[in-house]
């Protein structure tokens, strides 16, 4: 399929979001038009106001309920690529449908208006390394061409009873393979390619609208929680020094966006983007060791036990990524992360 270059037009759903906002403005400065989608006017407010500079190249739309069959039909006219990042992210649900059917029947909606397009080039869907991973007896490198169907498989036995975690894992695992398999059977049919980007924990600073530490998106406030206030979060030292998990820069994530529309070759590709393992005893130590000035009122933060580093849960093979969308793709550092954090959370007061 061709490339979609700037000055192409581009569908963000879901785009007051954390990851959307990026999304959105990464696009715009790398020259692109955006037209996103709200879920009301009030939703946009904001987006208008922080986007304003750009003119007419942004551009918003509401779509009230994603997950109904043509939601998307008005939206997606006159786009020449889709960026469909709007699913729910929360870890906690007592039925898992509460996750599960947002986060298909969105994507299936909007993959069924994509069907419609005449000149679509490429549909980017914003899955996760949720979809990937597995609790395993021998640990290997996750890559690409593995499934969390694990998840899938406790949410049908135990229903409400399943692992929290799961929960939220099965809706991910489904929404994607809903994306490829719609996209299978009608891509000999249809103008475009489809693009699956899976990011694991997503830090960084944050440009839509937050209220209050309280309202942040679950992975910024599970950092703020254990590395500014492990008080509020209810973080045993355990946790915060011995877990650990993967993570990658939202300002990467956003960049993947881009770099997925301008190579030919990311067409049909299932890409893992992540910057490498995370405890987060390392982003305590990374905070305690910046120079205060730029952050007077985070100096005395938690020192929870420095140099512990916790052992990842899940190893990854992520070396397909930078291949496929070359050399610009250059991950940020927790040093960076952390130190541009903390600076926005100094901004906010918070």
């Amino acid at each position: 399929m061709p490339i979609v270059p700037a000055g192409s037009k581009v569908l963000v759903t879901g785009a007051n979001g954390f990851v959307a906002a990026w999304v959105i403005r990464m696009l715009l400065e790398k020259e692109y038009k955006v037209r996103g989608t709200v879920r009301s006017e009030g939703k946009g407010v904001y987006l208008k106001k922080i986007f304003a500079e750009y003119g007419n190249n942004f551009e918003l739309v509401v779509v009230e309920d994603i997950t109904k069959d043509g939601a998307f039909d008005n939206a997606i006219e006159g786009v020449d690529a889709i960026a469909h990042t709007a699913s729910p992210f929360q870890l906690v649900a007592d039925d898992p449908q509460e996750l599960i059917t947002p986060a298909v029947n969105g994507t299936v909606s909007i993959i069924k208006s994509a069907l419609t397009a005449s000149n679509l080039k490429r549909f980017i869907l914003l899955s996760s390394t949720a979809a990937v991973i597995s609790l395993l007896p021998d640990p290997k490198p996750f890559t690409e061409s593995d499934w969390n169907d694990q998840s899938i498989e406790d949410v049908k036995a135990n229903g409400t009873k399943a692992n929290q975690v799961n929960k939220y894992c099965a809706s991910k695992t489904l929404a994607e393979k809903a994306a490829w398999e719609l996209y299978n059977a009608n891509k000999t049919k249809i103008s475009w390619d489809l693009v699956a980007l899976n990011p694991p924990y997503i830090f960084g600073p944050i440009i839509h609208e937050v209220s209050s530490p309280a309202a942040l998106n679950t992975s910024t406030g599970d950092w703020y929680n254990s590395v500014v206030r492990p008080d509020m979060g209810g973080k045993s030292l355990d946790q915060i020094t011995l877990v650990g998990n993967a993570w990658v820069d939202i300002r990467d994530v956003a960049l993947a966006h881009v770099l997925a529309l301008q190579k030919e070759e990311a067409g049909g590709e299932r890409l893992i983007i992540l910057e490498g393992d995370f405890s987060y005893q390392e982003f305590i130590d990374a905070a305690n060791a910046l120079d205060p000035t730029p952050i007077p009122s985070h100096t005395d933060l938690p020192k929870g036990s420095p140099g512990k580093k916790g052992k990842p849960i899940f190893p990854y093979d992520a070396s397909k990524a930078p291949k496929i969308l070359g050399p610009e793709l250059v991950y940020h550092t927790k040093e960076e992360t952390t130190k541009e954090m903390l600076a926005d959370f100094e901004r906010r007061c918070w």
